[in-house]
């Protein structure tokens, strides 16, 4: 009789909210209400047909042989399995519904410049609500996944983030820009992972030197407080980007880094050795 009084827009809304492509028997209870409502969801009971249907296969490809397995997981991983950007985009519509997951590792170069923008685009406030280590290894991201991300985790997705592996995913000065900021307000990243990417000088420097806000004191637990090691090998950084992480490292910005990676960068060995001489970290 309640449900009866509502629109049916407010029943469309209640459905929408019980819709979870892995366990998808729940809305289509709630549709079986009333003929009128089961007319109502037609459309959408579809949609969630073929999510459930897509979400059964990309979870096989992960070794989850069913919907209830991948819902379950702890753990997660695609390795070159073939994913396509649409694929990546389901797993975003599915953050919400993997309360579970900790580790999720995605190695998939097949899924283009689109596939993880679209990933991000779908991960909403508090999606992938337990995930400690994201790995996005080979995938590509380019500034506009790094942008897509920073987004993502603005709208407060990955809330217990500490482990990010964003290493041979073609992010420029752009996208470690737009990257930054997000990452600064993550104070419990403890390891970020970044070698073989195109960014430079500038995109370190937004990392780990942002501008000071006039007026506003320094932040007394440093930039990034509990950052133990930095990956930068095979990046665009040189001198000046040097300079940049030994200030940082004088100043008290990076107060827990224990180890930084900066070889095969354009830098000087000069220039190496006086962010060597600025923290007591391990270095390569």
């Amino acid at each position: 009789m309640a449900l009866a009084a509502l629109s049916g827009d407010e029943q469309l809304v209640i459905f929408s909210r019980l819709c979870n492509p892995l366990d998808p028997g729940v809305a289509v209870a709630f549709s079986s209400a009333s003929s009128e409502l089961w007319e109502l969801t037609q459309a959408p009971r579809q949609q969630l047909q073929a999510d459930y249907e897509d979400a059964t296969a990309l979870g096989c490809k992960a070794g989850k042989w069913s919907c209830m397995l991948l819902s379950e997981a702890t753990d997660l991983g695609w390795y070159r399995t073939g994913l396509s950007s649409d694929d990546l985009a389901l797993l975003g519509k599915l953050g919400s519904v993997l309360p579970a997951l900790k580790k999720l590792v995605l190695n998939e170069p097949a899924a283009g410049p689109d596939g993880v923008p679209r990933l991000a685009e779908k991960l909403g406030a508090g999606a992938l609500p337990a995930v400690t280590y994201l790995n996005l290894s080979s995938t590509h991201v380019g500034d506009a996944g790094a942008s897509a991300l920073a987004a993502a985790l603005g709208r407060g997705a990955l809330p217990r983030l500490n482990i990010l592996a964003l290493d041979s995913t073609a992010i420029g000065d752009a996208g470690l820009l737009a990257l930054a900021p997000a990452l600064r307000r993550r104070p419990a990243l403890e390891e970020l992972v970044l070698w073989d990417n195109s960014f430079g000088d500038e995109g370190l420097a937004a990392l780990v030197a942002p501008p000071a806000v006039a007026g506003a004191p320094p932040p007394p637990t440093g930039v990034l407080p509990k950052l133990k090691a930095l990956y930068l090998h095979g990046t665009q950084i040189a001198d000046s980007g040097c300079a940049t992480l030994a200030a940082a490292l004088e100043s008290g910005a990076l107060p827990a880094l224990a180890y930084l990676q900066l070889g095969g960068t354009p830098a000087s060995d000069a220039a190496r050795a006086t962010v060597r001489r600025a923290g007591l970290v391990v270095f390569r």
